[in-house]
This record gives structure tokens, sequence and C-alpha cells, in this order.
């Protein structure tokens, strides 16, 4: 005889109403969100700029059909493409991440946070410019920078407790996720509206991290979040037609996301949703490298320079010992051959033996024609890496939330360099005093690359100021950027 099976429609999921009640109704009041979000949005447009030089990002951007022109379109920074939200918002979305070089958040799950502006400035252009249309106000970029908010802090506090990864799954399912709810309400979607949105969301079959990990590393990852933000977008819209959602899609039993995709476990929450994200979020600022890295990097650079001051070379050195924490091993220790750029910047002994080298480490130096230099797989073949239960206890440390790494450099005639120690890299919030000078030298930088003085001076006049860029119109700002 079967079970029965209850068709009683249940309430929404709390993680639903939770998420969705956050972004209709919670206040951003914290000064110090709203300046490292306009310093985030000004990091993430400079990534952006700077991934046009890749043809490889490039081929995937413009409009699905060639030559189509959207009236009042979302227009795509550093380039002439004026497309729908949707396509608009993977256009943005890939460009940024393709280096690697936005920001970070690592906890149980890591991930990019502003991997959602491709869906947020999207949506925010292309209403601004229908608003200005049909005789009515824009929205204004603190519109936007709200959004970045609220998408940092959906995406960073799921990820503070529950591991996507080690279930299999990318970290662009969150990104999917924060990308809807902030998105719909942007739309002037109503409350259960929005839950039916983020529900059509989390009912998607979600990333696998296939293309993350050997021995199927590849440049999906690039344009994952691109296509994750975009998702949102579209079903944004799908829920603005009153399509309806799916109340119980994550604690319905055998159907459900947990059953099917998290080993039945609920998620679990360390804080409710406010600003500690963005207030917190890790900036990469010298170095397009897998965060986990970035302070190896850093100790890299360190012995390069007294690798020099010591008469000694990289062909000297018999061993390299990084002493680092168990997300480092798990994600980028990697041995074995390399086969592209997207493999070597998730690899560790990678990116340390490039600056030991030639005392950089650069987007280009993933390319084959650096690569290629029989001296870094020499030098990665030297390099091992154990845990230390200490960097890992720290790294999960709310308090702390370092990323530390130190390495030891042994030479064949047995003597050592001293080990040299980094717990937190320049982007860190305890290093802001430091870090954000070399945040905005990074967009000037990526800025100079695409657009001539005169424009790059208009960008940093509002940029730079807090006040202007808030209360700037979506469309105006986005405009400076066009080619």
């Amino acid at each position: 005889m079967s079970a029965h099976i209850s068709n009683v429609r249940p309430k929404p999921d709390q993680v639903l109403v939770d998420i969705v009640d956050y972004v209709k109704k919670y206040k951003i009041k914290s000064k110090l969100a709203y300046d490292t979000a306009r310093n985030c949005l000004i990091d993430t447009l400079g990534c952006g700029l700077e991934a046009l030089e890749y043809p490889a990002c490039t081929k995937l951007m413009g409009p699905i059909v060639p030559g189509t022109v959207v009236p009042n379109g979302a227009k795509v920074p550093g380039t002439q493409f004026q497309l729908d939200p949707v396509q608009a918002a993977f256009n943005i979305g890939a460009m940024i991440r393709w280096l690697d070089f936005n920001d970070t958040w690592l906890a149980a799950e890591w991930g990019h946070p502003s991997d959602n502006l491709g869906g947020i400035l999207a949506m925010a252009d292309w209403l601004s410019r229908n608003a200005v249309a049909a005789g009515k106000k824009p929205l204004v970029m603190k519109d936007v920078l709200t959004g970045m908010i609220k998408a940092h802090e959906i995406q960073g506090c799921i990820a503070l407790e529950n591991s996507f990864n080690k279930v299999g799954l990318d970290h662009v399912v969150l990104v999917k996720v924060a990308s809807t709810a902030v998105v719909a309400e942007m739309l002037g979607l109503t409350r259960d509206e929005i839950i039916n949105a983020v529900s059509l969301a989390w009912v998607d079959g979600q990333s696998l991290r296939t293309y993350r990990h050997a021995p199927n590393t590849g440049s999906r990852k690039s344009w994952a979040a691109g296509d994750a933000t975009s998702r949102a977008v579209r079903l944004a819209l799908i829920a603005k037609t009153g399509e309806m959602g799916y109340p119980s899609v994550l604690s319905a039993k055998v159907w459900g996301f947990y059953d099917v995709l998290f080993k039945g476990q609920p998620f679990k929450f360390q804080r409710p949703y406010g600003s500690y994200v963005m207030e917190n979020v890790l900036f990469k600022i010298s170095f397009p490298a897998e965060f986990h890295s970035q302070t190896a990097v850093e100790a890299a650079m360190t012995l390069h320079h007294e690798l020099a001051k010591q008469g000694r070379s990289v062909e000297d050195i018999k061993k390299i010992t990084i002493r680092t924490h168990e997300a480092c091993i798990r994600i980028i220790d990697k041995k074995g051959p390399l086969n592209n750029p997207a493999d070597r910047d998730h690899c560790v002994q990678y990116m340390v033996a490039v600056p030991l080298i030639f005392g950089r480490l650069t987007a280009a130096d993933y390319e084959d024609s650096v690569a290629n230099d029989a001296r870094i797989d020499a030098l990665r073949g030297k390099i091992v890496c154990v845990e230390d239960s200490a960097f890992t206890k720290d790294y999960h440390d709310p308090e702390k939330r370092s990323i530390a790494n130190a390495l030891t450099v042994e030479f064949k005639d047995g003597k050592k360099l001293k080990e040299v120690v980094v717990e937190y890299p320049i982007g860190h919030k305890r290093r802001r005093k430091d870090g954000i000078p070399l945040l905005e030298a990074k967009f000037k930088v990526n800025l100079a690359r695409r657009f001539p003085v005169k424009q790059q001076q208009a960008i940093l006049e509002v940029s730079l100021d807090q006040d202007k860029l808030e209360s700037m119109p979506v469309h105006e700002y986005v405009d400076l950027y066009v080619i």
C-alpha cells in the first residue's frame, strides 16, 4: 500500500522568507559599508576593463544575435554594446570575473560577491534608461551600492556555515540566488513575487565544480558567474509576469534542494543579514590569483628580493615548504601538468614559482608564453604544502578571517632562508589603510587601458567622491564608460 502524500501547499521555507524580507525591508545605515561598496564598484569595473584585453573573454561578449541593439538597453562598460538586461548581465559578469581579480569572500564556502554586479548594474541601467524615456526619475548609483551590499550579504552569510564545494556544487549558485533577490526588488516585485523568484533560483539544476578542478580545469570558471547573474535577471523577469514559485524548494522531502543536492542537511546560519560581508570583504589588489594563495604570493615576492640580496638564484633551491591552511591544500595544491591559464591560476605552486623567478605575478603570467619557461615547472616540483591547524582555525575565526601562508626556502648546500609569514593579505579589512591607495592606483591603471585621459579624469572625478557617485543617475555613470 502506498503512503499518503500531502498535496497541501506549504508556507515558504524560512530561508526564502529571510532573504526576501531583508531585501525588501532592511535599511543599510553603515557608512563603512557604503564606502567599501564604492571601492568595490570601481575595483570590479576595473577588473572588467583589464579583461577586455583578452580575446578569450571578448569572443563571448556582445548580443546573442550579432548586430542586435536594444533601444534603452543596458550598456556594457568599456564597449559599444547596448543589450537586453539578461545578456548585458552576462557580458558584465563575464568580464569582471575573467581574470580572477575581483573581490573574494572566504568561509565554509568561498566566492566572489562582486560577481553580482553583472546583474545589478545591468538591471539598474536598463531601468534608468527606460524611466528617463518615460519621463520618470532614474535610479541613482546609491541604489546600485545598496544592491551590492545586500547581494554581498546574502551570498556571504549563506557561505559562512554552508559548504557547497564539499557536495560538488559551485559557489555561483549563491550568485544566482543573491542576484535574483536584489534585482527582483529593483524591478519592484511584491514580496510574494520575490519569494517566487528566489525559489526559482534554488530549483534550477546547479553548476558542478567540475570546471574548477583537475583534470577538467577550464575557462568556464571565468564566465560561470556571468551565467549565474544573467540567469538571475531572467528569473526575476519571469517572476514579474506572475509565474508561480515553489515554496518548499529547499525543504521538500525527496525532491527539495536539501535532499537532492545537500545530503539532506538544512542550511546553518551564523548571523542575521546586515552589512557584515561588505564591511569585511577581501580585495585582490596586488595579484590576479586565487585568494587562498594571495599571502603566499606576497611572501614569494619578499623571498625573490632576498634571493637577489644574497646572490642566490632559483637553481640553488632544493625545497620550498608552504605552511598553509586546509582550504588552500584542498583547492590549489596541484601537481602534474597545467593545461591552460585557468589551470595555472588555481595552482599555488605555480603562483609561488612565478614571483620567485620573475619578481611579479600578472594576468599575462598565466599565458603559454610565460608558462613555457622550463624553470617554472622545475621549481613547482620542489614546492610542498603542509597544513598548519592554527592557520586553519584562524581562517574560520569570524574575528580574524586570516588567510595565512608561510614560506621556507631550503638550498642545496643545506642552508635556509628565514621563514616568511604573511597572515593577512593587502586586501584584508585589517590592512585597509595600506590597501585602498593601491586599489585606487589599480583602478587608474585599468582605466588607462581603455580610455583617453579626459575620459579617465571624468570617471575618476565621480568615482572617488562618495557623495557625487551616490547621487549620480545610473545611466549617466555607465555612459562615462562607453568608448
